[in-house]
């Protein structure tokens, strides 16, 4: 059994909230519940995130959205190329997770030691 990280960072790249999902799960159903009660301006995400709700939930919140689009889209969304290259930011960010090796080798044995972890490691590399 694997586990998903779905992490939500603000524009310098630091951890703001993240879910822990069965990796045999969609990313994009754990959007919802990740950005729900969190306000912000924009969305950049890979197009694992694409999908018409949560498009359309922000269209309704008046974000802008930078997600890159699967090739089978019927409506091309028109993205911003400069902005969507800030996206290595989250990209970093798990790089940085994954040199915790208890983290990438998801040695914990529960969830919750799991997600303690994860908060752990987060404040680490804030600190750095």
């Amino acid at each position: 059994m694997t586990t998903k990280i779905l992490a939500l960072t603000d524009a310098l790249g630091n951890l703001v909230r993240f879910r822990l999902m069965p990796g045999n799960r969609y990313d994009s159903i754990g959007v919802p519940p990740l950005i729900d009660g969190i306000a912000f301006d924009g969305l950049i995400a890979d197009k694992a995130f694409d999908s018409n709700a949560l498009v359309a939930e922000l269209n309704e919140r008046g974000a802008m959205i930078v997600i890159s689009q699967h090739p089978g889209r019927s409506q091309k969304l028109k993205i911003d190329a400069e902005l969507y290259k800030w996206r290595h930011l989250i990209e970093n960010f798990f790089c940085k997770l994954k040199e915790f090796k208890r983290i990438a080798m998801r040695a914990c044995k529960t969830d919750k030691s799991f997600e303690a972890l994860i908060y752990l490691a987060a404040a680490v590399i804030n600190s750095r």
